[in-house]
């Protein structure tokens, strides 16, 4: 599993990865520290030698982007041959514990390439979301929808495993364009790669029952311009094919 990390010393639960790589042999981490220039290095260093061999850290000299630290801890996955790879956020705004729910996807379904978190706000769920950012992010995923020609209902959740084949693999191949809604171009080379009618049945949702904002996001307010103009552009070139 990726993490990308940036200035995250202060606030990277650390406890929670190397309690989930002692409770799930199956899993790793890799760590991208996204050029931080507070202690992220640091705590980065402690948790990989405490981390029984399973959690690795990618030092970045400066800081690329999210989409650009994604792709280089995923690459670096994939050199050790996973059956399956994915990124989660620093912040565990989506609790590790969920990780189950997303392989019991994979075993029910092997078709499925792609589960991705969504934060629906349903009964019985605890889904903590400031609501400016609950419908600015549904305006949102009405534009990616539309940019994709799929309803999706949530491009941005920071949870996505893979299953690792020949069509997750080419997803990352080129670098990503797009600096802040890399997902949404993300699911269009899949959707490019797969055929929209194969990747359409191979693209799951799966609604979380925990998500909660946690205080630090990187994401201000006025990037959410800058990242409509990405989902135009991403629109522009798959209309061009």
């Amino acid at each position: 599993m990726v993490v990308p990390c940036y200035n995250e010393a202060d606030r990277l639960a650390s406890a929670a990865f190397l309690q989930t790589v002692r409770l799930r042999r199956d899993t790793g981490f890799v760590f991208v520290n996204d050029g931080s220039t507070d202690g992220t290095s640091q705590v980065l260093a402690e948790l990989v030698a405490a981390g029984d061999g399973r959690c690795a850290a990618i030092n970045l000299p400066r800081n690329v982007g999210k989409a650009a630290a994604v792709r280089s801890g995923v690459l670096a996955a994939l050199n050790r041959g996973p059956e399956f790879v994915g990124y989660w956020d620093a912040d565990l705004s989506t609790p590790l514990e969920v990780l189950q729910d997303f392989m019991e996807v994979f075993d029910a379904n092997p078709a499925i390439d792609i589960v991705m978190g969504a934060r629906v706000k349903l009964l019985g769920r605890h889904i903590e979301r400031l609501a400016f950012r609950h419908y600015t992010g549904r305006l949102f995923a009405t534009a990616a929808s539309l940019a994709l020609n799929m309803a999706v209902y949530d491009t941005q959740c920071g949870a996505k495993i893979f299953r690792v084949n020949s069509s997750t693999r080419q997803v990352f191949v080129e670098p990503f364009r797009s600096h802040w809604v890399f997902d949404v171009e993300l699911l269009a080379r899949y959707l490019a790669i797969s055929g929209r009618a194969q990747a359409m049945t191979r693209i799951y949702e799966l609604p979380l029952t925990t998500w909660t904002d946690v205080a630090g996001s990187k994401v201000k307010p006025w990037h959410g311009v800058r990242a409509m103009w990405d989902v135009v552009q991403i629109w522009r070139r798959a209309g061009r094919g």
